[in-house]
């Protein structure tokens, strides 16, 4: 009987360890410019072959990808709206952020330039010129962090977007590959983070139209839920993945992802004060 039951401990034990290992796994809620870039496609495999962690990416706007930190149903968050990143911190959600990369924002528009804008680095007059002129301008309203640019860029601008914009002005409440397709479509001007634009296909008559203004940058930080406001969390595989991508090894990995040599992203892990 003694035999039978040290028989038994060892199969549980057995399952469970196996059980444990598939798990090796977290969630990560992130914007959908990491993943419609196709940054995500080129990380994750190096680091699941250096760790054998498999990371399972929720993709959504900043706004929703913090909410759903929020909610415990995610052990990382990985974004780019610095502002509602420190307020998560604040409330005691997210244990540190860390700056991971940056890109710019850029204004898409059609090669026609019915705004007449072309060619400036002044995106505040740019948007003016879109407003006065009634240019279709396609947002993507879905509380993201080009979404939040955009307001932001709006209000710099002196506009009242809430209540100055007319049928010129489309919110979709869709993420970046959404938004480039509907300005695609629709031969509108629209608020993009170079990431996406470079690995977009579906341009047709679209071409950068602004580019180049400092109230462009565009800065992506990282932060591990909060295992006390969620017990959940697996903080220690989460950390392994913060730690990588902070790493040299994270860091080049990120520099030498590029599409027709292009680079999309430029690491800044080692700036703590962005």
């Amino acid at each position: 009987m003694l035999t039978r039951r040290l028989v038994i401990a060892v199969v549980a034990l057995v399952f469970a360890g196996h059980a444990v290992a598939q798990d090796k796994s977290i969630v990560v809620a992130s914007t959908t410019s990491t993943q419609d870039s196709g940054l995500f496609g080129h990380l994750l495999p190096m680091f699941k072959a250096k760790t054998g962690i498999d990371v399972k990416v929720v993709a959504q706007g900043t706004g929703q990808a913090l909410d759903t930190a929020r909610r415990g149903d995610a052990d990382v968050v990985f974004v780019h709206a610095k502002p509602a990143e420190e307020k998560f911190l604040t409330e005691g959600f997210g244990v540190k952020r860390y700056p991971v990369m940056y890109n710019d924002f850029i204004l898409i528009g059609p090669k026609a330039d019915p705004a007449g804008i072309k060619g400036s680095r002044d995106i505040v007059a740019a948007l003016s010129a879109i407003k006065t002129k009634g240019a279709d301008f396609i947002s993507r309203g879905d509380k993201s962090g080009t979404h939040q640019a955009e307001l932001n860029l709006w209000k710099v601008a002196g506009i009242d977007i809430a209540k100055d914009k007319g049928p010129w002005y489309k919110e979709i409440g869709q993420g970046m590959g959404a938004a480039l397709n509907t300005a695609s479509a629709s031969n509108a001007y629209v608020l993009a983070d170079r990431g996406t634009w470079l690995s977009f296909k579906n341009r047709n008559e679209l071409g950068i139209a602004i580019e180049g203004d400092k109230r462009l940058f565009n800065q992506y930080g990282i932060m591990l839920v909060n295992p006390e406001k969620h017990t959940s969390v697996k903080k220690d595989l989460g950390q392994q993945f913060i730690d990588w991508l902070v790493s040299s090894e994270g860091q080049k990995a990120i520099a030498d992802y590029k599409i027709n040599g292009e680079q999309l992203f430029y690491p800044n892990a080692s700036d703590s004060g962005a």
